[in-house]
């Protein structure tokens, strides 16, 4: 690299202005090459012409292919759809079998409660919980309560010869005193 004061050398070691000189930018051609051809604006326009429709040939069918892509598309989202579709209804249906089996075993099992312990089957159906907890309940509770005897029509005057009236009668069957 050439210091302060130094000038750069060519290939030959001379430096430039000392019997060397620069060439001139018109003698850059070689002898012997032909000269830039010039050419006319409608050659240019002819030029250029030939080469747009070369290259407009190359993707001449590009519309075609993009109207079959976008048809492919549509018809691929319209089965995805129907698809779609079609497994919605069966999970739907599939959660309505799944309620039915599961309404039938509840319905089972309070048959096989109520007739196990006793107990009335509408009054265990209505129940929440478990089937057969609520069954022992309710016989607990049906035990618990106090046995009523058969009371005759209530408010009807006595029968000839009797002693009580219904009402007394019902009263008495209320108390305790049968």
């Amino acid at each position: 690299m050439p210091t302060h004061g130094q000038r750069a050398a060519n290939d030959d070691g001379q430096r430039p202005g000392k019997g060397r000189e620069m060439p001139e930018a018109h003698e850059t051609q070689t002898q012997g090459a032909p000269a830039d051809k010039t050419f006319t604006q409608a050659e240019m326009d002819a030029i250029i012409g030939d080469r747009l429709k070369r290259e407009r040939q190359k993707y001449a069918d590009y519309d075609e292919l993009k109207t079959k892509a976008a048809a492919y598309d549509e018809a691929e989202e319209a089965a995805k759809s129907e698809l779609q579709k079609a497994v919605e209804e069966r999970d739907a249906l599939k959660a309505r079998v799944d309620e039915l089996e599961a309404d039938k075993a509840h319905a089972d099992a309070v048959a096989k409660a109520a007739s196990e312990h006793g107990v009335d089957a509408e009054l265990l159906a209505r129940m929440t919980g478990d089937v057969e907890e609520n069954a022992v309940f309710l016989k607990a509770q049906m035990a618990a309560q106090p046995k009523y005897g058969h009371v005759p029509d209530f408010g009807e005057a006595p029968a000839p010869g009797a002693k009580k009236g219904t009402a007394e009668l019902f009263a008495d069957a209320v108390n305790g005193k049968n």
